[in-house]
Formats: C-alpha cells, structure tokens, sequence
C-alpha cells in the first residue's frame, strides 16, 4: 500500500486573517441562537422566601400585579388562588423558582406569554411585567381535602335544607 501525498499550496497572511474572522462571525452567531433560545424570562428577588418552591400539582395564593411595558396595570389581585400550571408558561415557570414570603419582579416576553394572541386589556405580542409575592402554596390534594371538610363544616352548622312544600 502506497500513499500519495498532494502538495498543499502555503496559506497567505490575508487568507488567515479570513479565517480567524469567519471563525469569530460563526461563533458570535452560534452565542446569539443560544442566547435567543435560553431567554425565557427575566426573575429578580427582590425580598428572599423560605423553604420550598411550588410544582406543576401545586395551587398558589399569591399577591401580584401585571403590567404592560407603557406602566398599564391590567391585572391586580391582593389574594389569588392559581394552578401552577393554570397560567402562562413564562408565569409558571417563575412560580417554581419562589419561595413562601417571597417577593419578586418577573418579565414574561410575547413568546412564554400570550403570544400574537389579544388576551383581554393584553395586546397581542406583549411583554408581561409583574410583581409577586408568594403568600402560601399547597398540593392540589390539599386545597380538595380542605375544600370538602368546608364544605362539612358548612352542612353541619346549617343543617339539613328545609323541606319544599
């Protein structure tokens, strides 16, 4: 067996310079995609909470207010009960990272958000900004179990209905 060897023609100093600069140009383009891809939403703690963070299964009472990028307040709620996963994927995915007692300002962009989709007072293509504080969280289990024994307390103190003629 015989090997062939082809001369290769020397590599000026302008043709090096090329490369380092294409080289440069594909790697600054490859650490925008990824940036693009990981930007999902801005989370600041503004008061640290404790202990564990809520799950996908997990019902939180929270207080917060959304608004629009021009200052529009189009939601406030002092008490709100919300499924994890009843809400925007941007919302959801920030609930998860909170802590009880916590207090934190969130930025949910059009894509985790709403979208191109009008969605009430919320344009389409709108970044979201909200303040949170996590108040409290349970399973969903829990928030059933408390609402039937409610419910139980409710009967026996009213008792039976009384008959309709």
């Amino acid at each position: 067996m015989s090997v062939t060897t082809v001369p290769l023609r020397p590599v000026n100093k302008g043709g090096l310079w090329l490369l380092w600069i294409g080289l440069i140009a594909l790697l600054a383009v490859g650490a925008g995609l990824a940036f693009a891809q990981t930007r999902v939403n801005h989370f600041e703690v503004v008061k640290a909470g404790e202990g564990a963070s809520p799950a996908d299964g997990d019902i939180v009472l929270i207080k917060y207010a959304g608004r629009l990028g021009d200052g529009t307040v189009f939601d406030q709620q002092e008490q709100a009960p919300m499924p994890v996963t009843g809400v925007v994927p941007g919302f959801s995915k920030a609930l998860k990272k909170m802590q009880k007692g916590g207090k934190y300002k969130i930025v949910v962009p059009p894509e985790e958000g709403y979208g191109a989709e009008a969605a009430g007072p919320i344009p389409p293509n709108s970044t979201l900004y909200f303040d949170v504080e996590l108040i409290d969280f349970r399973s969903e289990a829990e928030v059933r179990a408390m609402q039937q024994q409610m419910m139980q307390q409710q009967m026996e103190q009213g008792g039976a209905p009384a008959p309709q003629p």
